[in-house]
């Protein structure tokens, strides 16, 4: 059972690359396991869906401004370093939205809290099929 430990509030700094910036930090902060949430806005970004079958990533390339309007996932362990796995809705101008598994995405203003998780089991990736997934306790 985890227990919340230190939480952050901050904003990613404009045309930062937010995966890489969200992974940076857990690893400056030593996060082995957290929750993040995030809202904002993006410049662009590329979201991804896993097809079931295929075992592989079909990949959405957003290449216009979009509202960030969700994010949330997890931080865990994948090849001994820390790993962040988010999810996001982003939503275009006419109000219509894409979703799905977040890979890249340039900040215009990210506003993200996060949580990190102490005292429960590490929660340690592995390969499964096309996959990382936490390792079955």
């Amino acid at each position: 059972m985890f227990k919340p430990g230190p939480i952050y509030l901050f904003r990613v700094p404009e045309d930062e690359e937010l995966i890489s910036y969200l992974t940076l930090f857990a690893k400056e902060k030593n996060i082995k396991t957290g929750v993040v949430n995030a809202i904002g806005a993006l410049k662009e970004c590329t979201l991804g869906f896993y097809d079931q079958h295929k075992q592989v990533y079909e990949y959405i390339k957003i290449e216009e401004e979009v509202e960030l309007t969700n994010l949330s996932g997890n931080i865990s362990i994948k090849e001994g370093e820390p790993f962040v796995h988010v999810h996001a809705i982003v939503g275009k101008r006419n109000g219509s939205t894409y979703s799905g598994h977040l890979v890249e995405a340039r900040v215009f203003v990210a506003e993200v809290l996060v949580i990190e998780l102490v005292g429960g089991v590490e929660l340690v990736r592995e390969k499964h099929g096309g996959l990382w997934l936490w390792k079955p306790k």
